[in-house]
């Protein structure tokens, strides 16, 4: 779409829901042609942006989403970043904020939007979410205040909310409102004006642009249930190849004093695994000096997640180890916020 404007806008087509068709024969959703997925929105053209787009060359699955793929996105975006004042990603919604947690610390220095959006429905659908969040998606991209992007970082656009990405996390399955922003108000509100939160956006950082998508596999994810069994998480917590678990925990960062379990997990830290503590409630964050056995988690030493959803407490695991930060290192950047994923105390 070629126009006469100083604002252009890439958009990188990853696969989905928004890029689906449905079979009204079978009822099964297949991948569209991302010619026919721009096509299929001609109120793009009263957009005051130049729009381009790009395709990963095979469609994925969010479910197949991983650390190649997050790497091949943000090198896409390091090649395109000068030529493009805003970057849209279409992603399938159900690893949307770990993909999103994980560009946000892979670009630093960022001093333009990228802008992560999807759809429960299909583009082609009669009741489809995936028109409005597009469009609304490239607005946001687009928008600047004496010359400058209005949003530096990375964000998550859904049903008349933009969020940080880093701190959101899907909520439900059927409903259009599919993401929350537990522990930190959105950035831009739509209703009949774009509405932009200007207080809680990052501020214009002082870092150059750089792209480090080196990210560690070696993490590991545990959620505590009351009932839990020696003999299946020992496998787990005593991997030898495992360098860091993030441990759900209950309420405020509670879990059980079972004297295996403390073992199992002491014997982990003097390993030197890395032991993250974060909740598994929707919001509020851990405070492990609240209830004694918080404090008995603590004093083995769990790194406090504080409020961090899991989306980014994995993927900060996984951007922290893949530069090489380890024991105390690891530790002094984990529990202060690097791209605004965590509240400061």
């Amino acid at each position: 779409m070629s126009k006469k404007t100083d604002t252009a806008v890439l958009l990188i087509y990853t696969g989905g829901t928004i890029g689906m068709v449905k079979d009204y024969e079978t009822g099964a959703l297949r991948a569209y042609k991302f010619k026919r997925l721009m096509n299929n929105i001609p109120e793009l053209d009263q957009l005051d942006c130049r729009i381009e787009g790009i395709s990963f060359s095979e469609p994925l699955d969010s479910s197949d989403m991983g650390p190649d793929n997050w790497a091949y996105l943000a090198e896409l975006i390091e090649k395109n970043y000068e030529k493009y004042d805003g970057f849209v990603v279409l992603h399938g919604s159900d690893t949307m904020s770990y993909s999103a947690s994980a560009l946000s610390f892979m670009l630093k220095g960022l001093k333009k939007p990228v802008i992560f959006t999807g759809s429960q429905l299909p583009i082609g659908d009669l009741r489809t979410d995936a028109k409005e969040n597009l469009i609304t998606s490239i607005q946001i991209a687009s928008l600047k205040k004496k010359g400058k992007a209005v949003i530096q970082e990375v964000g998550l656009y859904f049903e008349y909310k933009l969020y940080r990405a880093n701190r959101t996390t899907k909520i439900n399955a059927e409903h259009f409102e599919a993401f929350e922003s537990p522990d930190y108000p959105p950035l831009v509100e739509s209703g009949v004006h774009l509405k932009v939160n200007t207080p809680f956006l990052l501020p214009e950082g002082k870092d150059k642009f750089e792209v480090s998508t080196a990210m560690c596999r070696e993490v590991g994810l545990i959620k505590l249930f009351p009932g839990m069994t020696e003999s299946w998480l020992r496998p787990l917590i005593e991997h030898p190849e495992m360098k860091a678990l993030i441990f759900e925990t209950y309420g405020a960062g509670n879990g059980p004093t079972a004297t295996w379990f403390l073992r199992m997990v002491r014997n982990a830290e003097q390993r030197g695994v890395l032991l993250i503590n974060t909740t598994q409630c929707a919001g509020g964050q851990v405070a492990m000096d609240q209830y004694e056995n918080g404090k008995t988690l603590k004093n083995i030493g769990m790194i406090d997640g504080k409020d961090l959803t899991t989306e980014a407490a994995v993927a900060k695991a996984m951007s922290l180890l893949g530069q090489g930060l380890k024991g105390s290192e690891f530790k002094k950047w984990f529990v202060q916020p690097i791209r605004g994923e965590m509240n400061q105390n």
